[in-house]
């Protein structure tokens, strides 16, 4: 299960009271109510969000234990019950210890289960605490493929938190990396949760992504398609000329080693770029250019 913040949700902060609870909810249920947003899924979502967190915020209770436990929030329960039940048997051995002192026998640990659920480390008084670890939080992060053509670094914030992170050029649209230690903080002692960050990258350029290579097309006028010659072509970071061959037909495809993409995190490694030649035929012609066409036309016949 994701973690969702119910503050955020709402606008507000973990300081509000029950009226301004009561407030934002009101005012992000109007903004979002499916009345207004008609077949808007993002909306229809948004919603659901919203009502969760009324559900969770407004009610102190509710409220207390997802303060406490996050995401574990309905499970507070069976936490502290467990956590009552360690510092029983904590008891428990400390009174068998002075009992039987001298002796060769050692009281059963029962918690050790618990132990194994929750995470326990018995402190240096002999007592176990459940330690609990922090939630993860998700966060996306929204891109141009132009961004990600180098590395280089960019601050986000989260949860209130400035978090100075290097993106590897390369990076693809979809994948998620994982920073660890930045997500919810632990509680009795446990580790800290961990920040998965998940790249939406779009693309404004006029080159298609393919795994590291990088596909576009080019005109090619038919004289030079008939003839060869050269022609002025793009790449990602520049331009280069390109050597037509005679008589080269619409749709043929020339590959250019080492223009395509970097590949992700190997600093100098590039795909190819794949050029598609597009063929342009002249529109608008002479009296005279029909003529050399016909003429054109009429040696191939003939021929």
């Amino acid at each position: 299960m994701d973690f969702i913040d119910y503050y955020s949700v709402l606008g507000i902060d973990k300081s509000a009271s029950e009226a301004d609870v009561k407030k934002a909810y009101r005012k992000m249920a109007r903004k979002y109510h499916p009345d207004i947003n008609p077949n808007n899924k993002e909306a229809e979502k948004k919603f659901k969000e919203i009502n969760e967190a009324n559900e969770v915020l407004s009610k102190p209770e509710n409220r207390k234990k997802y303060d406490k436990y996050g995401k574990d929030w309905k499970h507070a329960e069976q936490f502290e019950q467990a956590e009552r039940q360690q510092q029983s048997q904590g008891r428990a051995r400390s009174q068998s210890q002075n009992t039987y002192q001298g002796g060769d026998f050692e009281g059963g640990d029962f918690s050790d289960f618990f132990g194994s659920m929750f995470g326990g480390a018995r402190p240096a008084g002999g007592s176990r605490q459940s330690r609990f670890r922090g939630q993860d939080f998700n966060a996306e992060l929204e891109l141009d493929l132009k961004d990600v053509y180098e590395t280089h670094k960019r601050t986000l914030t989260v949860n209130g938190k400035n978090i100075r992170l290097t993106i590897p050029a390369g990076v693809a649209d979809g994948q998620v990396i994982k920073i660890g230690g930045y997500g919810g903080q632990g509680a009795n002692g446990g580790t800290n949760g961990d920040l998965h960050i998940k790249f939406s990258i779009k693309n404004t350029t006029p080159f298609k992504r393919d795994g590291n290579n990088l596909l576009a097309t080019a005109d090619l006028d038919i004289y030079t398609a008939m003839l060869g010659g050269d022609i002025t072509v793009d790449t990602f970071n520049g331009k280069v000329k390109l050597k037509v061959a005679p008589e080269t037909e619409n749709g043929t495809k020339v590959k250019l080693k080492g223009k395509g993409f970097p590949v992700y995190k190997k600093e100098g490694v590039f795909g190819d770029l794949v050029i598609t030649y597009q063929l342009v035929l002249p529109k608008n012609l002479s009296e005279a250019e029909k003529e050399l066409v016909q003429q054109l036309a009429k040696l191939r016949n003939d021929g």
